[in-house]
């Protein structure tokens, strides 16, 4: 049973769009991934921009971008983690880059943005900034929330999760990841991460991953293309399984939860599969 219009709007108090996608334990899986897929080259790159401030790795880098967005400094980046597609989930569901991004930016506006300045500074701070931004960005454009306006992705729309109430938003980001992670992969983002690796390599994925990357090259790094297409491909979820629930329904057990985690893992493996091609192809 699919959720019925009007949606009801979560008694808490209204939290920012799309605060972190995946929450930490996604997105640190994400960087993770990709660190295994870098080749030699890159990762030597990549290694000396990050230094020992986030353990030479994508995975401690990959929070930054959600930890300093409420500083006052970097509060304009806060429109960039999300794009607000003017859908209508579950009947319709589409993402229109003039029609959506908005005058500030969004998530595939600012892709294309710090890809071009990680290649383009000559400071070694706002390079090391670009490239945390690029790596937390590439996360937060798989989660199919961050491609939703209804209900400001979902953080307005009541949930409950394992018995405590949520909302639509946390529920993807932390409650339904983490139940799954934890059970699985005993909380671990690096034991997570190696498991999409070897499902990439030689499991189901092994026949789907060069398509995910099929369009990735130097001319696609300059343009909006390639990440719109990420985004159009996980707000795709929004009306398959995302919005596809009843009032009241506990998303973190039974058919949802089900349903839901295969999404979840191959969002996270195909944007840490892309991230790592995206930064191969940066600096190859």
């Amino acid at each position: 049973m699919k959720l019925a219009i009007p949606y009801v709007l979560a008694a808490a108090a209204v939290v920012p769009h799309g605060v972190a996608a995946w929450g930490s334990l996604g997105h640190q899986t994400t960087g993770l991934l990709a660190m295994e897929f870098l080749t030699p080259t890159t990762l030597s790159k990549v290694q000396s921009i990050l230094g020992s401030t986030f353990s030479f790795s994508l995975g401690p880098a990959s929070t930054w971008a959600d930890t300093v967005r409420s500083q006052t400094a970097f509060k304009f980046t806060a429109p960039f983690h999300f794009i607000d597609a003017e859908d209508n989930p579950p009947s319709s569901c589409s993402v229109d880059l003039a029609r959506d991004c908005g005058a500030t930016g969004c998530v595939v506006s600012a892709i294309q943005n710090y890809t071009n300045r990680v290649q383009t500074q000559t400071d070694s701070t706002q390079i090391q900034q670009a490239l945390l931004f690029i790596t937390h960005f590439v996360g937060d454009i798989g989660q199919p929330l961050h491609d939703e306006a209804v209900a400001l992705g979902g953080n307005d729309i009541s949930a409950v999760c394992s018995g405590s109430s949520t909302n639509l938003h946390a529920a993807w980001d932390t409650g339904i990841l983490t139940k799954n992670v934890n059970a699985l992969y005993g909380g671990s983002a690096q034991t997570w991460a190696d498991n999409l690796a070897t499902r990439i390599r030689s499991g189901e994925y092994a026949s789907q991953a060069a398509g995910w990357v099929s369009n990735i090259n130097t001319a696609a790094l300059s343009g909006t293309t390639v990440p719109l297409g990420w985004s159009q491909e996980a707000n795709a979820f929004d009306c398959t399984v995302v919005f596809n629930f009843a009032t009241g329904q506990d998303l973190c057990t039974g058919t949802y939860f089900t349903n839901a985690i295969p999404v979840i893992d191959l969002q996270i493996a195909k944007q840490g599969f892309r991230m790592a091609t995206w930064l191969n192809t940066i600096f190859g």
